[in-house]
């Protein structure tokens, strides 16, 4: 650390520091940049990474991952938040006028696979976990009843109350199929909707767009289940509105039925029968309103912070596991650890090879997409990526540190190789002071 702060290119190299916005782990990357004019053939500008410290350039990692990068999950979790508001009042090429279409907020659950701790309250106190009268022993001996008043950061919320009585098959498999649960409910809310309007499934895209975007949340005891916000348009897109009869009463009902309708079957394996797996029963629609309990600020706020973790909250990794990790030498916690074995072990089987359960064993079998929109909602995490980067760029040629160039007459020449990634020890404590993550910044130093 001392031998950074004494080196002459300690400035550019906080820059750089600076640029990746406090980046954990920042991307090395070693190469060149040249800007040729086509006419002449002469070279118009060069930047290459030789003068750069250590000879690289640091860019940031992007990842989602509030675990592993805060800075860069907070710029994504921070895109998430105006796409998914765009598509509420309007911006990013959304038309204002979308606040009139019929738009409600919905939660789709997982169902019980056995009694877990919870933290249960009612009007600000807490209440038991498990209150029961005569509660009967299960065959391991446990009493199933529990009269703690857990809090909120109790490590045993989540936790069933006999382990071996819990389902970790069914939590497993229904992570896998909950990506496919949504596409069919996604496909039974059409069907319904068309069949409330009187027209054929294949003539609804005339007359209406279906319009969501939604957000994996893990649950404590280890499964997913989905926040969705779910907009009528008409046929194309929102720049127009959906036909009179397509209303928020007709897209309640619409989900409401596809909750209940939609299923998913997991094939016969290791002497079990088939079975079908389903929503829970808990399903929560509530209206999105400008000036009500649930606003759009509130619900773009809501699925953005889920959008960037992920299954730490059950005590899992946030990264893949290699089948002969020795789990026993992880921090797991004991729940996280059974989920984990039980992927490993449906994952060995024939039957259920295509849910490639061993890959996403460190997400307890789930393998879909945490933040995904349809096609029409509002703009896209790339469109918004680049916006930033035209802006940045712009910046740059306004204060004089990249020439101005025509497009058309240059010719861009990119050369460029990985060369690692992250911090050393010193420069990690530099980093994290520069970038104000602790205390006091360099005055600690």
């Amino acid at each position: 650390m001392i031998a950074r702060l004494n080196h002459p290119d300690y400035d550019r190299w906080a820059a750089q520091i600076h640029r990746t916005g406090g980046c954990r782990q920042p991307i090395h990357l070693r190469g060149k940049v040249e800007h040729w004019d086509r006419a002449t053939g002469g070279l118009l500008h060069r930047y290459t990474t030789r003068t750069e410290p250590d000879g690289v350039l640091r860019v940031p990692c992007k990842t989602r991952r509030a675990s592993r990068c805060p800075a860069c999950a907070e710029t994504y979790r921070s895109d998430t938040y105006h796409l998914i508001r765009a598509g509420l009042i309007g911006g990013k090429g959304v038309p204002e006028t979308v606040t009139t279409h019929p738009t409600l907020f919905v939660t789709l659950t997982a169902p019980s696979f056995g009694p877990v701790h919870a933290h249960k309250d009612k009007n600000g106190k807490a209440l038991p976990c498990h209150a029961r009268r005569n509660a009967e022993t299960c065959p391991h001996g446990h009493v199933m009843a529990c009269t703690e008043r857990h809090s909120t950061d109790d490590p045993r919320l989540g936790e069933p109350l006999c382990p071996d009585c819990y389902n970790y098959t069914g939590s497993v498999l229904f992570n896998a199929l909950a990506p496919l649960l949504w596409k069919r409910f996604a496909d039974s809310v059409r069907r319904h909707l068309a069949k409330l309007g009187d027209l054929a499934l294949k003539d609804l895209r005339h007359h209406l767009t279906l319009s969501f975007a939604k957000v994996a949340e893990y649950q404590r005891r280890g499964v997913v289940h989905f926040h969705a916000v779910i907009r009528l348009d008409g046929p194309t897109g929102p720049a127009f509105p959906p036909p009179a009869w397509a209303t928020t009463d007709a897209l309640t009902q619409a989900i409401q039925h596809a909750a209940r309708a939609v299923s998913a079957t997991v094939p016969a394996h290791d002497d079990q029968p088939a079975r079908v797996l389903r929503w829970g029963n808990q399903l929560d629609i509530r209206p999105i309103t400008l000036d009500g309990d649930l606003t759009e600020q509130a619900v773009a706020g809501y699925i953005s912070k889920y959008a960037t973790k992920a299954a730490e909250c059950v005590g899992t990794l946030d990264r893949r596991i290699n089948p002969l990790d020795n789990l026993q030498a992880f921090n797991l916690r004991d729940h996280a650890r059974r989920l984990i074995t039980t992927c490993m072990h449906l994952g060995a089987l024939d039957e259920l090879a295509e849910l490639r359960l061993m890959d996403w064993a460190h997400m307890l079998g789930f393998r879909g997409h945490f933040s995904t929109r349809s096609r029409r909602y509002s703009t896209t995490l790339g469109e918004l990526r680049a916006a930033r980067e035209r802006f940045v760029h712009t910046e740059e040629v306004t204060h004089g540190r990249l020439p101005l160039f025509a497009e058309d007459t240059v010719l861009v020449i990119s050369e460029w190789e990985y060369a690692g990634k992250g911090h050393s020890a010193g420069d990690q404590l530099l980093a994290a002071a520069l970038s104000g993550t602790q205390s006091g910044g360099l005055h600690d130093l």
